[in-house]
């Protein structure tokens, strides 16, 4: 690759890893701590080796852990009559150079290896603990090797989840939280707001790869799809940075996810500056607290989770506490102040001027003086407290400490596994079984402020201990890319109408999908998912209801027609029953068979009430006793017809000589008779309850969206015997009627009786196909409808010419004309 940056003509140290020669800051102590920092970057090609300019902020960072030795030296109840000192070394962020200073710590705190001495007295002097690193790839390797030494190693910045695992890494402990935590926040994150449609980009590192791993694995968990994911390190060809940056450009994802180390981060963004792509939302690991990248406007309005910002007392007075004379002291230092400034302290840089000790420190604006965030400082901070505490519980009792105690690094770590304190800025500290902190972010938003600039802005906030479902609260409006005040929408496809399902697009995920009309009586989801039997989807197909359940009930139009007719018949049969009661007497009634006439108009009177039976809500006693009652009454009504035609046909009989048919059909023999006739329907009624009765069910089959409350037949053999019963006693009545209609009477009641007899089966024969082909209620309607009009057929073809005869006609009501010696009249 093309040289980035080259190193400064005023650096005069060598940072070649294969010399002894590191930089760092030291000073000496009881118990030395060590410390490791990414303060440059080496970037190596096959010619020549690079580093970029010093980063003020890791100075700052590795500042701050100098000032909190030096607060631990001055407490009195921490490491009382102990000095703590400190060895800090500058990694350059590259795995080799942080394995080389891992050996140092664990040989020693000599700037070399010391293959002379031996193995006791390089322990004796290796340090007890180290703080740092700052990045995942440097901490693995870090770790691997302080490991076999028992060293603990308490990171700031290092948040692979790997690290988490003891059987690789037990001497590994950290203040900042892992991307486990990271990486479930953020696509909670962006399930909240609706994004199912995002782009992903990584560093190609351990913190890069394995916090990506977790994002995906808790993304997919919450229905979010990926339209590409996408790997950087900035040690990579050029080329692989711009094919990067190409695809976000082309991609339909308005979200992107980036899961990239700052440095990277910074490449990508200038990258995308040179051909900005449409308007992103930015979703950002911990780069989004990063200050030197709010230059880049194209990210305003990005959101991200960060470590929560704290207060140092005293901090910022200790970093500007230096002087040209203390810079001189540490390389470091020197290279600060040169670089700050733009001149050189000691004079010998070819075109920079000299030092004159006007500079002014206070008046610097960088991010080693900017302490208005302190995020990742605070974790600095707690990390070395943490190592002080350890040593604390190691070496000291309730009065005093022993700085000739001999102890090993194992006892620092199992007892920094146990620390449990709060900070002098109020933070407690303490590790869980893998050595992690409790996971708690603020959610960063980038927001313009009043004069273009760009500022963190905290609107939210996430605790992993609080209950699930509660972990994330927000408390300030979040400000989108392009000051919107809305969320933007990321979707591969827009969500599908009511009655439709998502049908997946061949070779693209879940989320991109055609939209296909569901199948009736299926709601819209993945597959158009079937209601249950008694359920239906509502207007906008989204959920399923109960089925209406419908019947004839007794508020329907239909019922309130049926039921006057009801009523009505029956007032007709009492109102006639009135009349030849009264009127009792008189031939027309006597001649008539008046017993069987009062016999027939109260069954009739019970089939048109019967029939009120068959409305309202089935229940178990209404049906049995709907077609149980219809089934007795009318039998017990044809069976009086057929009486009345026997008698017919036997006083024929009895007019002819020598006959004496009367007294074998006399009074008994009639009420016998339809008593018999009775009793058989009543047989057969009570089998028919007593092996399957009809009981009520819910059917579904007639109409899709409704029930059909209705009575079951039970037992469809019980239903059509009574049914036959009744057809069979109406055919031989008609029959013998029909025989008997021209008998030489003046008033001959066998024709009236043919022609109610007709009406009968005509109404039932086709009542047949109208009953079973009726759906709904209205198989109910059409059988009270043929019980009315099969009833209304009997009492007015076999009584209304006699009321007749009787109301308007009483001069034929007489002896004389019923017997034919009365010159009859028409009708």
């Amino acid at each position: 690759p093309r040289p980035i940056l080259n190193i400064s003509s005023n650096i005069k140290f060598n940072l070649s890893l294969n010399s002894p020669q590191m930089l760092g800051l030291y000073m000496n102590g009881d118990f030395v701590i060590g410390g490791l920092f990414s303060i440059h970057y080496i970037l190596r090609s096959e010619q020549n080796t690079y580093t970029r300019p010093m980063d003020f902020r890791q100075l700052r960072f590795a500042r701050a852990m100098e000032f909190t030795i030096h607060e631990i030296n001055n407490r009195t109840d921490l490491l009382p009559g102990i000095t703590l000192g400190y060895q800090i070394h500058d990694s350059c962020a590259a795995v080799p150079m942080s394995v080389k200073v891992a050996f140092q710590f664990a040989n020693g705190i000599e700037p070399f290896y010391n293959d002379t001495d031996s193995c006791s007295k390089s322990a004796a002097a290796a340090v007890p603990a180290v703080v740092g690193e700052s990045n995942s790839s440097p901490s693995i390797s870090m770790t691997g090797m302080l490991g076999l030494f028992g060293i603990p190693q308490v990171s700031y910045y290092a948040t692979c989840a790997c690290l988490s695992d003891k059987r690789q890494y037990p001497a590994f402990l950290r203040t900042v939280p892992s991307d486990h935590y990271q990486a479930a926040a953020l696509a909670k994150m962006v399930k909240h707001f609706g994004w199912t449609w995002i782009g992903a980009v990584r560093s190609d590192t351990d913190y890069g790869n394995y916090g990506m791993a977790s994002f995906l694995k808790a993304a997919q968990e919450e229905g979010i799809c990926v339209e590409y994911s996408e790997s950087y390190y900035r040690t990579q060809p050029r080329s692989k940075l711009e094919r990067v940056a190409n695809v976000i450009r082309r991609s339909t994802a308005r979200v992107i996810v980036a899961f990239v180390h700052t440095g990277d981060m910074k490449f990508l963004l200038e990258e995308l500056a040179k051909q900005p792509p449409p308007p992103l939302q930015w979703i950002g690991s911990f780069w989004i607290i990063d200050p030197e990248l709010l230059r880049f406007n194209m990210c305003a309005g990005a959101i991200g989770f960060g470590i929560p910002r704290s207060v140092i007392p005293g901090l910022r007075e200790f970093l500007l506490d230096l002087s040209p004379a203390q810079a001189l002291k540490s390389p470091l230092l020197t290279e600060f102040w040169e670089s700050s400034f733009s001149c050189s302290l000691k004079g010998s840089s070819e075109g920079a001027r000299k030092c004159n000790g006007s500079e002014d420190i206070r008046a610097l604006q960088n991010p080693y003086t900017d302490t208005s965030q302190l995020r990742i400082t605070n974790l600095v901070y707690k990390a070395t407290y943490a190592i002080a505490h350890a040593i604390h519980g190691v070496i000291c009792n309730d009065t005093q400490c022993d700085k000739s105690a001999k102890f090993t690094p194992w006892q620092i770590l199992n007892q920094l596994k146990r620390v449990n304190f709060t900070t002098k800025n109020g933070y407690q500290v303490t590790f869980d079984s893998n050595g992690d902190p409790i996971a708690v972010y603020e959610l960063i938003n980038w927001q313009f402020e009043k004069d273009g600039s760009i500022d963190f802005v905290t609107v939210g906030r996430y605790d992993s201990s609080k209950p699930r479902g509660q972990e994330f609260s927000m408390n300030r409006a979040i400000s989108w890319l392009g000051g919107q005040t809305e969320a933007p929408r990321s979707v591969c496809s827009e969500s599908c109408p009511p009655g439709t399902r998502k049908a997946v697009q061949k070779g693209k995920p879940v989320c991109c999908y055609d939209c296909i009309p569901c199948a009736e009586g299926e709601i819209n989801s993945l597959n158009c998912a079937q209601c249950p039997p008694e359920f239906w989807p509502n207007a906008q197909r989204h959920s399923c209801l109960p089925k209406p359940v419908e019947f004839l009930s007794w508020d329907d139009t239909l019922s309130i027609i049926l039921t006057v007719f009801s009523i009505t018949g029956a007032f007709i049969a009492v109102c006639v029953a009135a009349v030849f009661y009264k009127h009792r007497t008189s031939p027309i009634v006597r001649a008539n068979n008046s017993e069987l006439s009062f016999l027939l108009l109260f069954s009739l009177t019970l089939c048109f009430l019967c029939s009120l039976t068959f409305i309202g809500r089935p229940s178990k006693w209404s049906c049995m006793l709907r077609h149980t009652a219809f089934g007795i009454t009318f039998v017990l009504c044809i069976s009086c017809v057929l009486g009345k035609t026997i008698v017919v046909l036997m006083a024929f009989r009895a007019t002819l000589p020598g006959s004496n048919a009367m007294k074998w059909f006399g009074p008994s023999q009639q009420r016998l008779s339809v008593l018999a006739f009775t009793l058989i329907q009543v047989l057969i009624c009570v089998l028919w309850l007593t092996i399957s009765p009809p009981l009520p069910f819910k059917n579904p089959k007639h109409y899709k969206e409704k029930i059909i409350l209705e009575c079951g037949l039970g037992s469809p053999v019980g239903f059509w015997a009574v049914l036959g019963y009744i057809g069979f006693l109406a055919l031989l009545c008609f029959v013998l009627a029909f025989l008997a209609r021209k008998l030489p009477d003046n008033f001959n009641e066998a024709r009236f009786i043919t022609f109610s007899m007709l009406i009968f089966c005509a109404v039932w024969v086709s009542f047949i196909p109208a009953y079973v082909s009726s759906p709904g209620k209205f198989t109910v309607a059409v059988e009270i409808f043929a019980i009315l009009a099969s009833s209304f057929g009997l009492i007015i073809c076999i009584f209304a010419p006699k009321c007749f005869i009787i109301v308007f006609r009483p001069e034929q009501n007489t002896k004389k004309h019923i017997m034919g010696k009365a010159p009859s009249k028409s009708l």
